[in-house]
């Protein structure tokens, strides 16, 4: 298995996104390569000051950098030559299984847009975050940022992406679907999460439950929850949050822990033709080492190929 990794990209790129590369691979299982991506002396020469040499690691050149603030489009278009855009030509030419990067988001999901493209039949990929649950379980919530407004049927498609990923990746059989609303009527919500709310609980293949509040977000009521990305962005950064304040008041709980974002290291893009995770902009090692953990199981799940199975049939 080989997972592409954008050493240049992120904040504290290129040591800390490499010192986590580092790390990965003395924690995955040995059938996992890491090709770093980038300016290749670079990356020779923070590997000689860390004194490490592997197998497992290998690089490929990239002379190009696009950095946080260009503009996705351009910057892509501009810069053929660059760590994302090798990462997904690597990617689209099944040179890598996966593809990572901490760096422009917005030029990952045009990346995932126009180089390796949407799985027929999805109406619009989606970004994801995993929840944690007070029983200790782990959910799952979509959309998290990709798709700020949503159409119904893309909102009953998400219930539809998020239970196969958390059959296959999570390891939940028959998940349970809810829908964010402001409340748990079935009248609730505006018209758009009214009709939303009616393809869902007439969609055969998933086990909707109905509305559910923000109050149940981190309870056992739904394995998987359904919103539009403005709302699941705001939901993603006040978890970040509360976790920041709890560090920040020296107050430690093991529940709580699973709110920082390097827990799980990155959000994957579901419903593309291949396997790619986005990390936050200040990975740090560890974080960046999480990624390439969650890249890992993406790839043994063979998630992309249940999704390419379900809509192009």
């Amino acid at each position: 298995m080989r997972i592409a990794l954008d050493a240049m990209g992120g904040d504290f790129a290129p040591d800390a996104i490499i010192d986590g590369a580092i790390m990965a691979s003395q924690r995955l299982e040995q059938d996992a390569n890491i090709v770093l991506v980038g300016k290749k002396d670079v990356i020779e020469s923070h590997l000689k000051k860390r004194d490490f040499t592997s197998a497992g690691i290998s690089i490929i050149h990239a002379d190009e950098v696009i950095q946080m603030g260009e503009h996705p489009t351009k910057a892509l278009s501009q810069k053929p030559n660059s760590s994302i855009g090798i990462g997904y030509h690597l990617l689209k030419n099944k040179e890598v299984d996966a593809f990572c990067s901490a760096g422009n988001t917005g030029a990952m999901m045009v990346g995932a847009m126009f180089s390796i493209k949407a799985i027929p039949g999805v109406l619009r990929p989606c970004i994801a975050n995993v929840l944690p649950k007070t029983d200790g379980r782990t959910g799952i919530f979509l959309d998290v940022g990709a798709n700020a407004e949503c159409k119904p049927e893309a909102l009953e498609q998400f219930g539809e992406i998020g239970s196969i990923y958390a059959k296959y990746v999570l390891g939940i059989d028959n998940p349970k679907v809810g829908l964010m609303n402001m409340g748990e009527e079935e009248g609730k919500g505006t018209n758009i999460m009214q009709a939303a709310h009616q393809l869902l609980k007439a969609n055969p293949d998933i086990n909707f439950i109905g509305n559910i509040e923000g109050r149940d977000l981190f309870n056992d009521r739904a394995d998987v929850i359904v919103c539009d990305g403005f709302t699941g962005n705001v939901l993603l950064k006040m978890a970040e949050s509360i976790y920041d304040i709890m560090a920040g008041k020296n107050i430690r709980d093991p529940f709580f822990d699973r709110f920082n974002y390097e827990a799980e290291g990155g959000s994957p893009i579901l419903g593309i033709n291949g396997n790619v995770v986005i990390g936050h902009g200040v990975s740090s090692p560890l974080a960046t080492s999480n990624m390439l953990g969650l890249a890992y199981k993406l790839v043994k799940s063979n998630i992309a190929e249940h999704f390419k199975n379900t809509y192009s049939a």
